[in-house]
């Protein structure tokens, strides 16, 4: 899933597109409780729930918010919320899609088996370790929409700055710490 805002005007028919802006011109109104005709951090926190109603983490709000803020102004105007809004759902589709026992979180084994089907070669254990990280405590392992949301999204990102540096597609990269850590401040925060 791109993240670019842009992408889903270039790349869909114009029938589309005008029912995206539609619906989101709906959600927008209500979302945009001060009426500034922006959506902030906290405007969209309060309107995105998870499947037991819980709202969106604040990392995964601002992610999103970071993601689609064309000004860098640390809100969103409608046209990038008709494209926030298109991307949830097809992030909310792949995760039902992987929810298969439809408890409305993703276990270690579900999850593993959204990244295999993403193009990942990672090890369960890995993903066991990504939905232990992630779980609220207190509740039955797994992750909600929010979180499968900004893990895939870090994952994708964490990727193409990998990508970058793995030239001969080896799969192996040689960083210095410094590099690491500064290619995972920029494409993360």
């Amino acid at each position: 899933l791109k993240a670019e805002p842009s992408s889903v005007y270039k790349t869909q028919p114009f029938f589309y597109i005008w029912i995206i802006i539609s619906a989101a011109f709906q959600w927008f109104q209500t979302v945009d409780t001060d009426r500034s005709g922006f959506i902030n951090h906290s405007e969209l926190k309060q309107a995105l729930v998870n499947s037991n109603w819980s709202t969106f983490n604040d990392e995964t709000c601002l992610m999103m918010i970071n993601m689609f803020d064309r000004t860098r102004s640390g809100r969103i105007d409608l046209y990038g919320f008709s494209a926030l809004w298109d991307y949830m759902q097809r992030w909310r589709a792949l995760f039902q899609q992987y929810d298969r026992d439809g408890s409305g979180s993703i276990s270690g084994t579900e999850l593993h088996q959204a990244l295999v089907q993403m193009g990942y070669n990672l090890s369960p254990q890995f993903s066991e370790a990504v939905v232990q990280r992630f779980t609220i405590r207190g509740v039955r392992p797994g992750i909600q929409l929010d979180r499968f949301i900004q893990v895939c999204t870090q994952l994708q990102t964490m990727t193409q700055q990998f990508r970058e540096k793995d030239t001969s597609m080896t799969g192996n990269v040689r960083l210095s710490y410094e590099d690491f850590l500064s290619g995972a401040m920029t494409r993360l925060m």
